[in-house]
């Protein structure tokens, strides 16, 4: 109990840090000594010495595989082709990192700690040759009182021994539970970005290193903790708020009844709140009123209006012991879902900011890169794309690592709500109690990390577990059985974050609906819909009840240019004699591992879908990649339309997704050189604020439908035209209500193949949309021109 006392003393003084803590950086050169982790490995920085190991030269934050490239000792592009499969053989390799660095000057009470942001992921810490940790997680930070054991003056040796993780699994026994697809046995046990053993998306890669920054730090003997504002209450039409403060200090003060606490409010640089207390223990929570608020918005529906704050820690002579910085987003948000959705009772799965009905335009955030140290060199450019998407939400997917302070910042500036889910993905994990507390331990300080970004909608447990285990079986497995979601997560939220909302799975099976007579697939409110993968308009897709979807998609196929820069010349032609994909492709694929089987047929994916929406299977490929990304461009479109349409009974999508983390064939967008496919310029055009749409014919009529996600009233003017022709099928006004919809008018459903091009006016400003009608195969050659008269303005 004592060491657990300890380890949150830390985790909260750490995540506290201010800019008046002495903070001094060691990134830059280490040196990585390495070797196979069997037997006569060195296992102390003494055996390390004698052991006549190799050494390079290593950057830190890095991975392992980048500094063998950088060192030369990996000779081959590992990018591309089927190189990757190459890396396997580091799996197993032990990997030591050295460096020295100086004792900081420490004050009367103050501690040095040693804080590595990310180590990955089973480590051993020496200080001047005395054990201080072990660490067994990549996606939390670990902070280290190295205080006792530095030279006084002078320098101190720092050794890191990181273990292969692939060896560390094989000591535990795996249940029965869990899905076994793409080898997910592996890190049932051990906390690391679950997408590193091989996922759909990414290969596999199970990279080792100091992958974040690592600091020394010098903690204060007065210093403020776990700042946490909170907004309990607002009144939209008085403007104002109930804020709630939450505080925790470090003192060596034995009498703290001279100390005082003083906190403020800034707008624009302009002081709008302050207030100086007496404090009477080490721990408080302050409630105000805020007066003529400026709230924040999701995009579309307001200002994302921020707050700076400032509170400061005071003894009684005034001096100013320390002092905090935070944003400040004034907003309510609530998840309102029922347990389950049926025709006869329908269900409901919405999001209510500051009491409005939002509807969700979103995507999917995946690895940003599968070596998470070159993270940072993508983060602008890819939360450029999700503003210019005019995306409001991102769900941050279970699979991937935890995002970064700076990412939440940029999203908190832009009104991009953020869905979280915790770092757990598409398996059940161990059920024991040491794995649940280790997962209670990452969650609480995730949670105080990131809870007060006002950006932040939403915890969720998981990634696809419930259905993992759900439907694993011929006779379902009971998901709400599950130890970690259904009781550790939602008590660390529930106890650390209590004004947030928590949804246990994503997407989630409720007691009420495992046991419904129809199955559970049937009646969920919330889902994600993968399906066949066949033609965008099958019942699938058209007749789902569910009024949210969080992951949907379709495969497109990257650019010729991207094709030369991930395949061997002799491979960017797909097809081998036999018609069968060539070797690079199928890795690109993602196949996991040379020999593994789960994912052979995902390039047919495209081949069959161009096949259904244009009648052929093309050979050329420069037609291929063109028919492919229509066929990709076309679908997404269609799904966000189809959603939008039917608002509020739908209330949102969450499309699958802005980028790929590697160079690879998939449902992304935008590939991993940025290279954007046709699909981009699609969903941009389907996602403006107020958008008019036209729908498949029902009763032998096209509705023309005018959405509105903004809180004014909007109108506007329409002309719609056949693209062959010139011929004008619709010309009107429309008027819609704010957060509404309308149907503008209708056309008269016709036999003949056809593309519509839709023309409307919003403010003064023209936007562009298009409707491709009649029933599939399309001819190819018809779409070319057609294509031609889109008023697509590129990148």
């Amino acid at each position: 109990m004592k060491k657990l006392f300890l380890f949150f003393l830390i985790i909260f003084a750490t995540l506290s840090m201010s800019a008046q803590n002495e903070i001094v950086s060691l990134n830059g050169q280490w040196n990585l000594t390495y070797g196979l982790c069997d037997k006569n490995a060195p296992a102390t920085p003494d055996e390390l010495k004698a052991s006549g190991w190799e050494s390079i030269t290593a950057t830190v934050p890095g991975n392992v595989e980048l500094d063998l490239v950088a060192a030369g000792k990996i000779d081959y592009d590992i990018e591309l082709g089927s190189n990757v499969y190459k890396l396997r053989e580091y799996e197993v390799y032990r990997w030591w990192y050295q460096r020295t660095f100086e004792t900081p000057k420490l004050g009367k009470n103050e501690r040095a700690l040693l804080v590595f942001d990310g180590i990955d992921c089973i480590a051993k810490i020496w200080v001047n040759n005395q054990l201080v940790a072990e660490t067994d997680n990549m996606l939390i930070s670990h902070t280290i009182d190295v205080t006792d054991v530095l030279n006084p003056s002078g320098s101190n040796t720092l050794d890191v021994r990181i273990d292969p993780v692939v060896l560390e699994a094989r000591k535990y026994v795996n249940g029965s539970i869990g899905s076994r697809k793409f080898v997910r046995v592996e890190y049932e046990h051990i906390r690391k970005a679950g997408h590193m053993y091989g996922w759909d998306i990414l290969p596999r890669i199970v990279s080792a290193g100091l992958w974040r920054d690592v600091t020394l730090v010098v903690k204060k003997a007065n210093q403020l903790d776990n700042i946490f504002w909170m907004t309990d209450k607002i009144d939209m039409e008085k403007k104002t708020a109930d804020l709630l403060l939450d505080w925790q200090i470090t003192t060596d003060h034995l009498n703290i009844d001279s100390m005082y606490l003083e906190y403020e409010i800034l707008k624009d640089g302009k002081q709008v709140f302050s207030r100086k207390e007496a404090i009477y223990s080490f721990c408080g929570r302050q409630r105000m009123t805020l007066e003529n608020v400026d709230y924040w918005w999701p995009r579309g529906y307001g200002e994302p209006s921020l707050y700076d704050t400032k509170v400061r820690l005071i003894d009684k002579d005034n001096k100013v012991l320390d002092e905090r910085e935070a944003v400040l987003g004034v907003r309510t948000v609530q998840l309102k879902r029922s347990e389950l959705t049926t025709k006869e009772n329908p269900g409901y799965f919405y999001f209510l900011v500051n009491g409005e009905k939002i509807f969700v335009r979103g995507t999917n955030w995946v690895p940003l890169d599968a070596l998470h140290s070159r993270d940072h060199q993508f983060l602008q450019s890819t939360i450029d794309m999700v503003i210019d998407l005019n995306c409001n939400l991102i769900r941050c997917w279970g699979g991937n690592v935890y995002e970064t302070d700076e990412f939440y910042k940029l999203c908190n500036e832009n009104g991009i709500m953020i869905w979280q889910d915790f770092g757990l993905a598409g398996t059940a994990y161990t059920q024991d109690l040491d794995f649940a507390q280790k997962m209670r331990e990452e969650a609480i300080q995730v949670i105080v990390r990131l809870r007060n970004n006002p950006c932040l909608v939403l915890w969720s447990g998981n990634n696809e577990i419930d259905i993992s285990i759900g439907w694993n079986f011929t006779k379902p497995v009971d998901p709400n059985m599950d130890l970690i979601s259904r009781d550790i997560l939602t008590r660390a939220v529930w106890e650390y974050d209590p004004l947030r909302e928590f949804l246990p799975s994503c997407p989630y099976i409720s007691p009420e609906s495992f046991a419904h007579e129809l199955g559970a697939r049937n009646v969920m409110p919330q889902v994600h819909l993968w399906g066949p993968r066949g033609y965008y308009k099958t019942p699938f897709y058209t007749q789902s009840q569910a009024h949210f979807v969080a992951e949907i998609g379709y495969h497109g196929c990257p650019s010729r240019s991207s094709l030369e820069k991930m395949m061997s010349p002799k491979c960017v032609y797909p097809w081998t004699k036999d018609g069968k994909w060539n070797d690079e492709w199928m890795t690109k694929a993602v196949r996991c591992l040379p020999a593994f089987k789960g994912v052979d047929d995902r390039n047919d994916l495209m081949i069959n879908q161009v096949k259904v929406l244009f009648g052929e299977k093309l050979n050329d490929l420069d037609k291929f990649i063109f028919a492919s990304q229509v066929v990709q461009g076309e679908a997404m479109k269609y799904f966000i339309e189809l959603w939008r349409m039917r608002k509020f009974n739908t209330s949102g999508i969450i499309w699958w997704n802005v980028r790929d983390g590697w160079p690879i064939i998939s449902d992304a967008v935008v590939d991993y050189y940025n290279n954007k496919k046709l699909a981009y310029y699609y969903i941009r055009q389907v996602q403006t604020n107020t958008c008019v749409m036209i729908g498949d014919a029902v009763d032998g009529l096209h509705p023309i439908v005018a959405v509105n996600d903004t809180r004014e009233a909007e109108r506007g003017d329409i002309t719609v035209k056949d693209a062959d022709s010139g011929e004008i099928l619709y010309q009107g006004s429309f008027n819609v209500p704010a957060n509404g919809k309308v149907t503008a008018g209708y056309i008269a459903a016709q036999s003949k193949q056809a593309m519509w091009l839709i023309d409307y006016t919003v403010d003064g400003k023209t936007y562009h949309n298009h409707y491709m009608a009649g029933e599939a195969p399309f001819k190819l050659k018809d779409y070319e021109r057609w294509h031609k008269k889109l008023q697509i303005q590129y990148d």
